[in-house]
């Protein structure tokens, strides 16, 4: 029996939309299947990791995001001498695996990253921060993959740690103290021990005070890593890894 014109087209676009259902649903069907996890392992867990889940499938190891490793500088990295659009290199030191086991990234691996912003030293002892994207993982066998990650410390960027400030601030508090002390006993200076003490007391406490508000809101350190100084890197989003054949 022939079709109508009408009945014809309400049959094609019926069957045009089953064949569109059948495509959309069993495209994530596929991708869930090729990508199933056999396994769950872990990595050894970093200071400021969010994550150390590593999920194994059939054909990678997934390494998800929000976690952490280490990487070293292939050469120094001084933040007042580069800028943004610069390229950085970077090297994994050694084999990293899961507590499992599995290794997942050979040790001589290279990690290239791009510097987004250099932001110099602000008064107030703010000091140099250097914002890089780590991009790519390059392995030994010179295969490459992406990668999202940055500096896993709070602000997300190189810069120098407290402990570098606060030597900073307490340099200074020591060496206008040591002037103060000089001036001190300058004013004081007749052979006489209480007058020499009077002019230490009044000179040490004048010259620390100065020299900690000197170091207080003078600019923060510079930003300066040497070659073969690590660092720790945090995931921004989740590394597939091909597995990788051991020996």
């Amino acid at each position: 029996m022939l079709l109508s014109k009408k009945e014809f087209t309400n049959v094609f676009m019926k069957k045009l939309f089953a064949a569109s259902l059948i495509l959309l649903l069993g495209a994530p069907s596929f991708a869930a299947a090729s990508s199933d996890v056999i396994a769950q392992e872990h990595m050894f867990k970093e200071k400021g990791a969010k994550s150390d889940i590593v999920n194994i499938t059939a054909t990678n190891n997934i390494v998800t995001k929000g976690n952490v490793f280490q990487i070293i500088f292939d050469s120094k990295l001084w933040s007042e001498k580069v800028k943004a659009g610069e390229k950085v290199n970077f090297s994994v030191p050694e084999n990293i695996y899961t507590q499992e086991g599995t290794l997942l990234i050979p040790g001589g691996s290279k990690v290239v990253a791009t510097i987004l912003k250099v932001q110099k030293p602000k008064v107030f002892n703010k000091n140099a921060r250097v914002y890089l994207n780590f991009e790519c993982i390059i392995f030994p066998d010179g295969s490459a993959m992406v990668m999202q990650a940055k500096p896993s410390n709070k602000e997300g960027a190189l810069m120098e740690g407290p402990w570098m400030t606060a030597a900073k601030v307490a340099g200074s508090t020591i060496g206008l103290g040591a002037v103060g002390a000089g001036a001190g006993v300058g004013f004081a200076f007749i052979p006489s021990p209480e007058k020499l003490g009077a002019g230490f007391a009044i000179g040490i406490p004048v010259g620390c005070a100065v020299g900690l508000i000197t170091g207080l809101v003078t600019p923060g350190l510079k930003y300066h890593a040497k070659a073969g100084e690590s660092i720790r890197v945090i995931l921004g989003q989740d590394l597939c890894l091909k597995k990788v054949e051991t020996k």
